[in-house]
């Protein structure tokens, strides 16, 4: 088999699990694992691909929801398959019984220890809440359904 290009699998790994710190300084000061947040933001918020950090603009507001979001359960370690490194929040990301009446329709997944950097958005349909817990199911921890996957 000839040589051929590529970003190691291990490396995407690891850039998922912090052994990397690229560059001319290390911004990284903490050796244990950081705490991963979610939020929920309006339909006439503009979050996607350029988002780099959690602000409160465009966030929901409403009985029983917290600015910031909730805490997500994070207790899946990130894996690889082939050459696909992959990471899924452990559980379903719940906000408890709130009542949103105005329309949202994503979530930012941020990393509230690491200076609330953005990690995902999660979009769904336009959605409004009355007095019940909304729920976020997440996809099968694979290298093809995993939340965050490097190919």
């Amino acid at each position: 088999m000839p040589n051929s290009a590529a970003l190691t699998t291990t490396f995407k790994k690891e850039v998922m699990t912090g052994h990397h710190a690229l560059g001319t300084t290390v911004t990284r000061g903490a050796t244990t694992s950081d705490t991963v947040k979610c939020a929920l933001f309006l339909v006439s918020g503009s979050l996607g691909a350029a988002t780099t950090a959690y602000s409160s603009t465009s966030e929901v507001s409403g009985s029983g929801y917290s600015a910031g979001g909730v805490t997500v359960t994070n207790a899946t370690a990130p894996s690889t398959s082939s050459t696909t490194a992959f990471w899924t929040p452990s559980a379903t990301i719940a906000f408890g019984t709130v009542t949103l009446s105005t329309a949202f329709d994503c979530a930012l997944l941020y990393n509230s220890s690491q200076s609330d950097r953005a990690i995902c958005v999660i979009t769904f349909g336009s959605t409004t809440v009355t007095g019940a817990t909304f729920s976020i199911t997440m996809p099968v921890n694979d290298a093809s359904t995993g939340l965050v996957r490097f190919a």
